[in-house]
């Protein structure tokens, strides 16, 4: 799940693309998902094919660089961060945007090798210059944010950098990883920046202060003051660290410590989400002084066109991003390392910050739609408590059930079906004829694992979408069977995937490791819009699970393991099965310790079910 909040994401398109986020812890992040754990970051400027040295062997490629001290001057470091003009939402755009166009290079360069070896296995060797060349190769992919107006520097572009010589020394991998902890530090940097300016310009104008009454300035900010000094604090540490050495030691033993110690101000700010949009929605509606300060405020350039709600969301994006940098980390760093051992660590507690921000934000939204279907029912049979901690709604709607004997259902019935409503919970289902002003009445009900689905095909027009729905025990403790017509074939296979998770789809059956299936990446943001969803940031990569031929995927976001549907539109595929196994790789070195142990509870890829 990601955590934009749904107030702020009911601009235009064009806004919601441009400045917001991840949302969902859940997809999410800086630039989201990152979405496959980071697994080809824009960090990296060599290419994938190249030979890489053995990890066992890597510690003993460069100790001279590693274990000499290259001080970094306080006021260069100083100099470096005034430098970065970006506010984090720019930041946040630039990044994921040249993550997808270098995965895109590298899809194509591997692609193009593989053809080149094909026709070169197939002519008869010459003594001519190979195709493969470096001269003939595509270029390698793009670095991060290299355009001349980025204002960001690449941590092998530093002059301090360039005049040690270190570049000499160290290996092509390590020089990677020394990029992924850089990015870090300066996205940090950048993150603290736009808190800033958010606390300085909106928080403290006295304008708005006067239109805010005591409640309605706690719920629209809560503690962002915190996050404001958590942050410093942060960046003053991972400050230090390369003042120390610009050959980077470590960031994650950084990052741990933070994450244990003061990163609970996040989960504060996150989980009053719904207070916050809520406040922010009746402020816009009911007070015009309010809009009037907030439109005036959003026309200062040093907001650089960025609306207020793009800095309300920003705690929620950075926790999320900050947990997929990790996992950029994660995945360059040596295995068995102790670097290893310490970006685990930060993993793990990071995901427990997100985990925790997440379960906060569901909590409050879940109970009050429970309240609020509960009003809605009445019981023709036996009465079924609907409110509970343990429960939340995955999907909802009409569906056409076959009705009559099953002697008379022929295509001739003028009344072959009659509307169903559904309300489908995680452990429970209700079947509702609906009455007037919306309400309902439940005719039948079932706990959601006594469900089992079947897709009936080539049955004709008539009886096309329609799938078979049996209740093997109901509250009569009876077995029934139902047969039901959705609209579309989409909607068809989005109810029975919610009805029966488990069931085999049409690239993975219960038993697969997802070794050999399809694979995307998401090329434009998508907000959920129905439970069953999953709401994508730019750069996620998913495992593709099923797909409809109206233009709906249902998929496994890899570096979180989230399923839901999502619109085909948003995605492109990856084509190259290399690129493909190596993001599943990344991903089960990130997710293979739940513990810290590395040999238990290894988590097969896709296994998991979160509906």
């Amino acid at each position: 799940m990601e955590l934009l909040p749904a107030a702020f994401s009911t601009g235009s398109a064009d806004e919601a693309s441009d400045h917001e986020a991840d949302t969902s812890l859940s997809n999410s992040g800086d630039g989201e998902p990152l979405g496959d754990g980071e697994s080809q970051s824009a960090t990296d400027s060599v290419p994938i094919s190249e030979e890489c040295p053995d990890p066992e062997e890597y510690s003993s490629l460069n100790p001279d660089a590693l274990q000499t001290i290259y001080p970094l001057q306080a006021d260069s470091w100083k100099a470096l961060i005034e430098h970065i003009e970006l506010l984090y939402q720019e930041y946040r755009d630039k990044s994921t945007l040249q993550e997808i166009e270098t995965r895109r290079q590298q899809d194509a360069y591997v692609h193009t090798e593989h053809q080149l070896d094909s026709q070169n296995n197939e002519e008869i060797p010459t003594k001519e210059a190979p195709l493969n060349t470096q001269e003939n190769r595509p270029p390698p992919p793009l670095n991060r944010l290299q355009s001349s107006g980025s204002n960001f520097n690449l941590w092998q572009d530093l002059p301090e950098i360039r005049n040690s010589g270190v570049l000499d020394i160290l290996q092509p991998e390590e020089i990677k990883l020394q990029e992924a902890m850089f990015e870090l530090v300066t996205s940090e940097a950048s993150y603290y920046k736009s808190l800033s300016l958010m606390v300085s310009l909106f928080v403290e104008n006295e304008n708005l202060k006067s239109a805010l009454n005591q409640s309605e300035a706690h719920f629209l900010f809560s503690n962002i003051l915190e996050v404001l000094v958590t942050s410093e604090r942060f960046l003053l540490d991972l400050e230090q660290r390369i003042e120390e050495n610009i050959v980077i030691s470590d960031v994650c033993d950084i990052i741990y410590q933070h994450a244990v110690s003061h990163f609970g101000v996040y989960i504060t700010y996150v989980c009053n989400q719904t207070y916050q949009e809520r406040t922010y929605r009746n402020l816009l509606q009911e007070k015009a002084v309010f809009r009037e300060v907030i439109s005036e405020l959003e026309l200062n350039p040093k907001c650089k066109g960025l609306p207020f709600s793009s800095f309300l969301i920003l705690p929620f994006q950075r926790i999320t991003r900050l947990k997929l940098l990790v996992q950029n980390i994660l995945t360059k760093v040596p295995e068995r390392s102790e670097r290893e051992n310490t970006a685990l660590q930060a993993h793990r507690e990071l995901e427990k910050v997100v985990r925790a921000c997440n379960e906060g934000v569901r909590k409050m939204s879940r109970t009050e739609q429970l309240i609020s279907i509960e009003k809605t029912l009445e019981f023709k049979i036996k009465s079924v408590p609907i409110i509970s901690h343990s429960r939340w709604l995955l999907k909802q709607g009409e569906l056409q059930q076959m009705s009559g004997p099953k002697t008379s259902r022929t295509l001739r019935t003028k009344k072959l079906f009659r509307t169903v409503y559904l309300f489908l919970f995680n452990d429970l289902l209700l079947m509702c004829k609906q009455l007037a002003s919306d309400r309902y009445q439940v005719f039948e009900s079932a706990a959601r694992g006594l469900l089992r689905v079947e897709e009936l095909e080539d049955q004709g027009q008539a009886l096309a979408n329609v799938f078979i729905l049996r209740l093997l025990e109901n509250v009569d403790e009876r077995e029934v069977t139902y047969m039901l017509k959705a609209t579309s074939q989409s909607e068809m296979k989005r109810w029975m995937t919610s009805l029966a998770p488990n069931r085999r789809t049409k690239f993975v059956s219960l038993t697969s490791r997802l070794l050999d299936c399809p694979q995307m990446q998401c090329v434009h943001s998508y907000v959920a819009q129905e439970p069953d969803e999953l709401s994508l940031e730019l750069a996620d990569i998913l495992n593709v699970l099923d797909k409809t031929d109206d233009g709906w995927i249902f998929g496994e976001r890899l570096h979180d393991q989230e399923r839901g549907w999502f619109p085909s539109s948003v995605g492109e595929e990856i084509l190259n099965p290399e690129i493909r196994t190596q993001n599943l790789k990344e991903c089960f070195r990130v997710h293979k310790s739940e513990d810290g142990s590395q040999n238990k509870d290894r988590r097969k890829l896709g296994s998991r079910t979160r509906q």
